[in-house]
């Protein structure tokens, strides 16, 4: 990373460490940064130098912890339209990078679940470390607490797992739509057909946005 753009992150981060960034200036600090550079821009103002190793709770059939690009996660804000107002649910969050920067980014409250413990230790940390983030990590089975975050206003899945388990966080989130508009943002993951779910938008091949249709008028 260039030593302009190291010193940009440096800033941004002095900046979160007493409060006093807000989501535009954030924007414009990583707008100015190339886009093969944001994913270290971003774990240097996050101090993220590395990530721990997936343990033995990680249940069968789910995917290991990777953190998702930058970019990806820039076009899942655009697309999914992302507001202050919104409560972004990222389901298997890992150390919180996506949940902090989605919160950074557009102000939205956000909340990760992560069943691993060394993973939540990591997020928890990240949550200390820049007090002001609006982040709060929760450990435990997304397939069990998705449907109790009933807060959420978007939940994002970063092909987390898939088969039954998939199934039961779509049946959770159904609850939660009956109740409040909801959308749903995946990247690298088809979901299985929903009736209540409709597709708003594909910014790209593997990036997908739906929203729930249940309280719509006549449904």
């Amino acid at each position: 990373m260039e030593e302009t753009h190291r010193e940009s992150a440096e800033w941004i981060r002095s900046l979160l460490l007493n409060a006093q960034s807000t989501p535009a200036v954030f924007r414009t600090a990583l707008m100015s940064v190339p886009p093969s550079e944001r994913d270290a821009w971003l774990d240097q103002v996050l101090g993220l130098d590395s990530f721990p190793d997936d343990g033995p709770e990680l249940p069968p059939g789910c995917v290991p912890y990777l953190p998702c690009p930058v970019d990806a996660l820039l076009r899942i804000v655009e697309c999914a339209e992302v507001q202050a107002s919104d409560v972004f649910v990222d389901v298997g969050s890992g150390v919180g990078r996506a949940a902090a920067l989605v919160h950074l980014l557009t102000g939205a409250s956000a909340i990760g679940i992560e069943i691993q413990p060394e993973l939540v230790h990591a997020s928890r940390d990240l949550a200390t470390r820049l007090s002001a983030l609006r982040f709060s990590p929760v450990q435990g089975d997304a397939a069990v607490l998705t449907g109790r975050i009933t807060i959420g206003s978007i939940f994002f899945l970063y092909c987390p797992f898939s088969g039954d388990r998939l199934e039961k966080v779509l049946d959770a989130l159904e609850s939660i739509a009956r109740t409040r508009p909801i959308r749903v943002c995946c990247v690298d993951l088809p979901l299985p057909p929903r009736s209540w779910l409709t597709f708003v938008a594909s910014p790209s091949g593997n990036l997908t946005v739906y929203r729930s249709t249940l309280l719509d008028t006549g449904c």
